[in-house]
């Protein structure tokens, strides 16, 4: 009954037993040992960006890996609402602490987008042609110092979801449109991996490539 409220599918054999059909649990212990991250998993989350802003706030250190099942409140670019259901989706914010001057930072949201094609392309093979998913960067400033002290990465990507809204179905897609051969711990740790292994110029070249414009 607890695998079936996260859900998973669970067939009852009559004198055979159970069988597992489909499920997909977050682990945040084992995305954490994969990426050496921070892990944490809100189960009622409004938006995993505010989860990492409170921890912030909290003082609590950079490096930090906010998960969510799904989103009551998500956001995407210029506050437009992100379809985030409890099924088949990744929402997932990263807490950094660069203490670097604007000029000197990482391009954080061109660097994701090249970890997140690179890492599908490891697990999958697939070359995306569609949109699955958005990233949202915010960074806090210090008055003070002129430093970005804090920087929170948001990534919302659809692996599977099987339905959406009538107003997003000519815009949206999911990366898998029927049995998904992956899991959300497999993609979330090898995008985070590649995020912070690979070099930066390798991600900014697979992002420039591979971009629309």
């Amino acid at each position: 009954q607890r695998l079936e409220k996260d859900g998973v599918v669970i067939e009852s054999l009559k004198k055979k037993g159970y069988r597992l059909v489909s499920g997909d649990i977050l682990l945040p212990e084992v995305i954490a040992s994969n990426t050496q991250l921070t892990v944490t998993l809100n189960e009622e989350c409004h938006s995993t960006q505010l989860d990492a802003k409170l921890g912030m706030e909290a003082h609590k250190e950079g490096r930090a890996l906010y998960l969510a099942k799904s989103q009551s409140a998500g956001k995407g670019r210029f506050g437009r609402d992100y379809y985030s259901p409890n099924q088949g989706g990744i929402y997932m914010s990263l807490h950094l602490k660069p203490q670097l001057p604007p000029a000197e930072l990482p391009p954080y949201t061109l660097m994701v987008a090249g970890a997140i094609y690179k890492a599908i392309k490891n697990l999958t093979l697939i070359d995306i042609d569609k949109k699955i998913g958005g990233i949202l960067t915010e960074a806090i400033t210090s008055i003070e110092t002129g430093l970005v002290t804090d920087v929170i990465i948001g990534v919302g990507l659809n692996l599977a979801i099987p339905t959406f809204p009538d107003e997003l179905k000519s815009k949206a897609g999911s990366l898998f449109e029927g049995p998904c051969p992956i899991t959300r711990n497999d993609l979330i740790s090898e995008i985070w991996r590649e995020f912070l292994h690979t070099d930066i110029d390798e991600l900014v070249y697979l992002y420039k490539e591979r971009s629309l414009v």
